[in-house]
């Protein structure tokens, strides 16, 4: 079975920013990042909506960004709704995205206003959203995972390894 996720220890998996896999698309690579909130298993899941706001929030953010808008590719939840996936064109390490990762949740955090695209003609559940949770939880994500990332939020810990 080669679905990487499955060979991880969800067990030690901490907060982070994980390299999930790379694949080879035409003479480039597309690197998959878990964008990795909640430790699995141990901690509250993130509701629905919060994932669905931070999925437009972060979309928007990563599409207008002046240097990594040509390179976003996806953004988008994990079923187990413990965090993000997120897609960029190259071939990349946690190291390459921090800051970008970083600045988005620091935008999430603070974001005022309408939710983008939150309207029944752009989006398929626009109702689904909570701008208030999701503040919270996007500020603490940045202040206890992502202000200062660790070998150990980077490398994915492996079964039996």
């Amino acid at each position: 079975m080669d679905v990487t996720s499955f060979g991880i220890d969800h067990e030690r998996l901490l907060r982070g920013i994980y390299v999930s896999r790379k694949d080879t698309v035409g003479n480039g690579v597309a690197t998959t990042f878990d964008v990795r909130m909640k430790e699995p298993n141990r901690e509250m899941v993130l509701d629905t909506s919060v994932m669905h706001t931070i999925e437009h929030l972060m979309a928007v953010y990563l599409r207008e960004h002046p240097v990594w808008a040509e390179k976003t590719i996806y953004v988008g939840p994990m079923g187990c709704r413990t965090g993000m996936y997120v897609i960029f064109k190259g071939d990349l390490e946690p190291q390459d995205v921090a800051a970008v990762i970083r600045e988005s949740y620091e935008y999430m955090a603070a974001f005022e206003g309408e939710i983008p695209a939150a309207k029944p003609t752009m989006c398929g559940n626009y109702l689904d959203h909570n701008l208030g949770i999701t503040k919270i939880e996007c500020r603490k994500f940045v202040d206890e995972v992502l202000s200062c990332l660790k070998p150990e939020n980077m490398v994915y810990p492996r079964q039996n390894g």
